[in-house]
């Protein structure tokens, strides 16, 4: 853990903005504490992270592939997948529903990597294809309509249960987070990610398996995704085929927030983190204040207040890294 906090000190300009990112977080949660009388209660702070755990992963996933200098725009729709594949599996054992679901995300992921590698299909129209794809086969596995998942096979246990006061969904994605620490900080596959969002053609003149360092990335993000709508399925009984619409953009938006740039070749995993616990801490702090009476927020106005928020963040995190730069 240690280690992986250190991902968050400066080392360039752009660092900086991930810095940003730490700050407004923090201030954030000082506002609420400060505002709301149970804001900072064990009921609202596991029910925070058993909830926006499902977000993180999708966010870590998007993380690496953005730092290809791709994108992926089927995580919403792979994890609404993920969900119905496991509830229908959830029958026959808790792990079948795991298996399944993860493994439905692996698979569009490798189709995803492979049409974008062998193809040479851009990754925003190959993954919109995908997530077109997903979409609809959930809804026919799903005859369109939610699949109850089985109380009785033990399934729910991952999505709804603790392990050592904590949500088990918040243990899987921190152990998610500490392994993508470790492959982005501490190994030559990492870097190879970074190399090659910094250019193909100059990754592959240096000798670095690009395609099938693609590939992976691709194939983790899809695994990901699964493994949050197997989280999904588990937590709310049910697999939701029409659930996931707008977690890709909620995905991008962790990542850039957290100092990531679009073009590829930089990034943290622990700044990705942070962003998407800003993002969903944003959410939590509109209900509470809903909850107060004074003011009625309807979702769709928070979700302007979301974006004028995010847009709030990114500014003030693209001058601070300006003028570093001067």
């Amino acid at each position: 853990m240690p280690a992986l906090l250190k991902s968050f000190a400066p080392k360039s300009s752009g660092d900086l903005a991930r810095i940003g990112v730490i700050v407004a977080l923090a201030a954030l949660i000082l506002f609420g504490a400060l505002r709301y009388d149970n804001f900072l209660s064990p009921f609202n702070i596991l029910s925070f992270l058993r909830y926006n755990s499902m977000f993180a992963l999708i966010a870590l996933g998007m993380a690496f592939v953005i730092m290809t200098g791709g994108i992926d725009l089927s995580v919403g729709a792979v994890a609404a997948l993920a969900s119905v594949v496991a509830a229908l599996l959830s029958p026959h054992s808790w792990y079948a529903g795991l298996a399944g679901g993860v493994g439905a995300g692996l698979a569009v992921g490798l189709v995803n990597g492979v049409v974008i590698t062998r193809l040479r299909i851009q990754p925003f129209i190959a993954t919109l294809a995908a997530m077109l794809a997903a979409s609809g086969t959930a809804l026919l596995l799903a005859n369109n309509q939610s699949v109850s998942v089985s109380y009785d096979s033990g399934f729910t246990v991952i999505g709804q249960d603790d392990f050592l006061g904590f949500p088990i969904p918040a243990w899987i994605a921190l152990a998610a987070y500490i392994l993508g620490w470790l492959f982005l900080e501490r190994s030559a596959a990492g870097r190879h990610v970074l190399a090659i969002g910094d250019g193909e053609q100059t990754a592959a003149l240096m000798g670095l398996k690009v395609e099938r360092t693609l590939i992976g990335v691709y194939a983790v993000c899809g695994l990901l995704a699964g493994l949050a709508g197997v989280i999904l399925a588990s937590q709310f009984g049910a697999g939701q085929p029409t659930e996931g619409v707008g977690w890709e953009l909620f995905a991008i938006a962790s990542v850039v927030v957290g100092g990531t740039l679009l073009t590829g070749g930089s990034g943290s995993v622990g700044a990705t983190l942070a962003g998407a616990l800003l993002l969903g801490m944003v959410f939590n702090v509109l209900n509470f204040e809903n909850g107060l009476g004074w003011i009625s927020l309807s979702a769709y106005w928070q979700s302007v207040i979301r974006g004028l928020f995010l847009l709030v963040v990114v500014v003030l995190q693209a001058r601070l890294t300006s003028r570093s730069a001067t």
